[in-house]
């Protein structure tokens, strides 16, 4: 089974919802930082965490809506979800290692916790876009734990500036 036009037509409604789900948790990102701003902008490395759930959360919306896209052909969206998967992987490692500079002191955890979370989140879309354009039929099936696990960090950010930075 390749990927075809039926394919991704089966796939429709799961990222529909995924792209809904995923731009209404980065919305609560946005008031969530913009409710705390002045805590977030005080402790250093928080304003990385919010960049890393935005770009989470916002990866999912744009994966998804350029998979919706009617007709294209499977090597262009392979080729798109590729450069975003890497794109969102390389954005968030380097909000990560400036964290861990900036942070010696901290919990060993939380910088690895956060580390995980990006890898579980950003290597699927990776996988996914490289299966495409090697018109692997397992390839549409990496997408779900890429937006699963972004949906979940996503909430674990939004969960840290929202709650956590007021303890």
């Amino acid at each position: 089974m390749n990927i075809d036009a039926a394919s991704l037509n089966a796939w429709s409604n799961y990222l529909s919802v995924q792209a809904g789900a995923a731009a209404t948790l980065t919305g609560l990102v946005f008031v969530a930082v913009s409710i705390n701003l002045s805590r977030v902008l005080s402790i250093p490395g928080l304003t990385g965490r919010a960049a890393e759930s935005i770009l989470q959360l916002f990866g999912v919306v744009v994966i998804a809506t350029t998979a919706l896209i009617p007709g294209q052909p499977s090597v262009a969206l392979g080729a798109e979800i590729l450069a975003i998967g890497l794109a969102l992987w390389v954005a968030q490692t380097v909000l990560q290692i400036r964290y861990i500079k900036s942070k010696p002191g901290h919990p060993r955890y939380w910088a690895i916790t956060r580390m995980l979370q990006t890898q579980l989140a950003t290597i699927p879309f990776c996988i996914a876009g490289v299966l495409m354009l090697l018109d692997a039929p397992a390839a549409l099936y990496w997408l779900a734990p890429g937006c699963i696990f972004s949906l979940i960090s996503g909430v674990a950010s939004a969960w840290v500036l929202l709650v956590e930075i007021l303890r």
